[in-house]
């Protein structure tokens, strides 16, 4: 980067009588341009990594399905009211996935 010595701004490549020269938006152009190179890089991209299977890390515990009858579910807590009331515990089945909520 070539910076402007009137103004300190960055030079910018622009196009004057058949060729490329550095330019300020103050009026300065710089002389010398046998030198002007524009590059640009680009990072790779990379693939997004998509799970074949949903992996529960949430605690199973003894609880019956409303849906199946199951008797083992997964269990989390939510803060879905104010701070001062108990939490929210959710379950979801093991086998069918139907999920349901106790309030206390």
């Amino acid at each position: 980067m070539i910076f402007c010595p009137q103004c300190s701004s960055i030079l910018m490549p622009k196009q004057e009588k058949g060729g490329n020269i550095l330019a300020c938006s103050c009026g300065y152009k710089h002389k010398e341009t046998s030198e002007i190179k524009l590059t640009e890089t680009r990072e790779e991209i990379k693939e997004v990594e998509v799970a074949e299977e949903e992996k529960n890390l949430n605690p199973l515990v003894e609880a019956e399905c409303p849906k199946c009858a199951h008797t083992h579910a997964h269990n989390w807590e939510v803060q879905t009211r104010a701070a001062d009331e108990p939490p929210t515990r959710f379950f979801r089945c093991e086998k069918c996935k139907h999920t349901w909520r106790e309030y206390k």
